[in-house]
């Protein structure tokens, strides 16, 4: 992990695409602005943590199932000049 020292107003800049900057610093709070292309997704950690658990539950839940998948049936198509 690095570890950085700033000051309000400064940035951290990540391959230089992604730019975090200080906006506001309380006693107990950190306001960070971070500016990112629109393909990266950012999500705070206990929302991505959120959304990792529910996942490996949905694929439990799938491995899990005793209903079968349905099977798809596909009728083929006769040729024009095919005689039934």
């Amino acid at each position: 992990m690095l570890i950085l020292t700033r000051k309000i107003d400064e940035e951290i800049i990540i391959d230089s695409e992604i730019k975090i900057k200080i906006i506001s610093i309380s006693e107990n709070n950190i306001k960070l602005g971070i500016t990112a292309p629109p393909n990266i997704e950012i999500l705070r950690g206990e929302i991505y943590e959120k959304v990792v658990q529910s996942t490996r539950e949905a694929i439990s839940q799938i491995k899990n199932s005793t209903t079968p998948l349905p099977v798809l049936k596909i009728n083929k198509m006769k040729k024009k000049n095919e005689k039934s």
